[in-house]
């Protein structure tokens, strides 16, 4: 099979701009509180196109279509099918911004999957595909602002499995360096590296200035291009307002540009003045970065080992045909069980 190229990989060394937010700009033109945003790609077509076109003047290669939380549960009772709001989202980009890449917008489904929560993976799963094939007539795929690892993977999973396109992944992480979940950066980039992923990201969370040595973690932990999408730092609950400038936001984010994350944008905060001044600043701007190292890693969502040796695997505590490990955990023996995990270290 023919390797395609790499759509978010820059060839000339130039970084490719996103868009910005699309929840502040329809709340600044007018959305009334209460709205679901995704219905107005049908309701109000000119509202949504109104700040696609504007992102792009700004200098956009890649427009998120309107589509964020478009999910089966979110429009069940609404009156409008996914495919329809989808494909009128995707419609808009293209009527607003017929020079631009377009984007199919995926969004968490709002659920906590097992065992935290109620929502099975393969339910996720299904729910993921439903939304990647309604999108199909979009030229790339992002999953953002993800914070389960477990979802994650559900959906990167829908997405290679059910189209061809591109797809960007992005989680967004804490002040601790971790997700809400408890993943760490490296983990992130490891295993949805390893999924397949064509590009990896971090979005929204806080600051430019908190997400550049987080996104470092992941530029050492792929092959695949970085991108950046961050919060224009704080909101004030006043008012709502965010707390960085254009100008200052783009400062903040230069030390992660110049470490070698080539495609970047702003999440909530950010306007399409945002990304003219980001343009501006990145015009003659060479990113340096170093090369991941190879290494084999294995992964859970809290935790990562590096198998740098040969790792032996001791079987002693497969039950499979041993009456006593299995009377063990059937009388909830841990004690006896632990001791025979002890031993074999030993």
């Amino acid at each position: 099979m023919e390797n395609k190229p790499n759509l978010f990989a820059s060839s000339n060394g130039r970084i490719l701009l996103l868009d910005g937010s699309m929840g502040t700009m329809l709340q600044k033109r007018g959305m009334k509180p209460g709205t679901i945003p995704e219905l107005l790609n049908i309701t109000n077509p000119t509202l949504v196109q109104s700040v696609h076109r504007d992102y792009a003047r700004a200098g956009s290669d890649i427009v998120y279509a309107n589509t964020f939380g478009a999910n089966p549960d979110k429009l069940k009772d609404t009156g409008y099918s996914l495919e329809e709001v989808i494909g009128a989202a995707i419609n808009n980009v293209r009527a607003a911004a017929p020079d631009c890449l377009c984007a199919l917008d995926i969004g968490p489904l709002g659920q906590l999957l097992e065992p935290l929560g109620t929502l099975s993976f393969e339910d996720a799963y299904d729910k993921f595909a439903a939304i990647v094939r309604a999108g199909k007539a979009a030229d790339l795929i992002v999953i953002e602002t993800m914070a389960d690892l477990y979802e994650t993977k559900a959906a990167l999973l829908a997405a290679k499995e059910n189209s061809d396109l591109p797809v960007l992944v992005s989680m967004t992480f804490q002040e601790d360096g971790r997700t809400f979940t408890g993943t760490t950066p490296e983990i992130f980039a490891r295993t949805m590296t390893g999924l397949g992923a064509d590009c990896l990201g971090i979005n929204c969370s806080a600051g430019p200035d908190t997400l550049v040595p987080l996104l470092k973690e992941v530029l050492a932990n792929t092959h695949l291009p970085v991108a950046a999408k961050p919060n224009a730092g704080l909101p004030d609950p006043r008012d709502g307002s965010y707390s960085l400038s254009d100008t200052q936001f783009v400062q903040d984010l230069l030390p992660a540009l110049k470490a070698g994350v080539t495609v970047a944008g702003g999440c909530c905060g950010t306007t399409p003045e945002t990304i003219k001044t980001l343009k501006a600043a990145v015009t003659d701007l060479q990113p340096d970065r170093i090369p991941c190292e190879p290494k084999s890693v294995v992964c859970s969502a809290l935790q990562s080992v590096t198998a740098d040796h040969v790792c032996p695997i001791g079987e002693r505590l497969n039950p499979t045909g041993k009456k006593r490990f299995q009377q063990a955990l059937k009388d909830r023996d841990f004690a006896w069980l632990i001791s025979q995990a002890l031993e074999q270290v030993e």
